[in-house]
């Protein structure tokens, strides 16, 4: 079995269920899971091991999937929810095209380890056990590391939009 197929067999279920989550949509889900891995097969060189595999492969699959709702003219729609300035929810940010970006920015701006634990955790979906073995800590560590990033993005976001 070649080192592909193994990511492959590794990971295809994950990929999957979080291109599910995005589209709600079993024959979406397989098609965008699908053009991932060829993508990633076609771009694998340019993987410079920054971040773990799965949050590599997810970016790919959130960015095929953004490809693939503007091919298709299909819109999200985001529900508007009047939240306070102290329940404001990433998560559900992260779905509002532009407030996305705006998300992104701020993620990136964080210093690691709380910007790789907050990915993860986020985009990887792994649980706080699995990213305390990445770090080779524990998964308390993983859970206040997160939680101290949350925190941090949310800070950023309440100073930006105070202006």
């Amino acid at each position: 079995m070649t080192d592909f197929e193994e990511l492959y067999k590794d990971y295809f279920r994950d990929v999957y269920l979080y291109v599910k989550s995005l589209s709600g949509d079993d024959r979406i889900a397989e098609d965008i899971t699908s053009e991932t891995f060829l993508k990633a097969l076609q771009s694998i060189d340019s993987f410079k091991g920054n971040c773990d595999i799965r949050v590599w492969l997810c970016q790919i699959a959130k960015n095929s999937y953004f490809s693939y709702l503007r091919k298709n003219k299909k819109i999200i729609v985001v529900e508007q929810v009047q939240e306070s300035k102290h329940t404001f929810n990433i998560e559900q940010t992260l779905e509002s095209k532009e407030a996305s970006m705006e998300i992104h920015q701020l993620i990136h701006e964080l210093n690691d380890p709380y910007k790789e634990v907050f990915n993860l955790r986020t985009f990887g979906e792994l649980s706080f056990k699995q990213i305390g073995l990445l770090f080779q800590k524990n998964e308390n560590w993983a859970c206040v590391t997160y939680h101290r990033a949350r925190k941090k993005i949310k800070e950023k976001w309440r100073i930006k939009n105070e202006d």
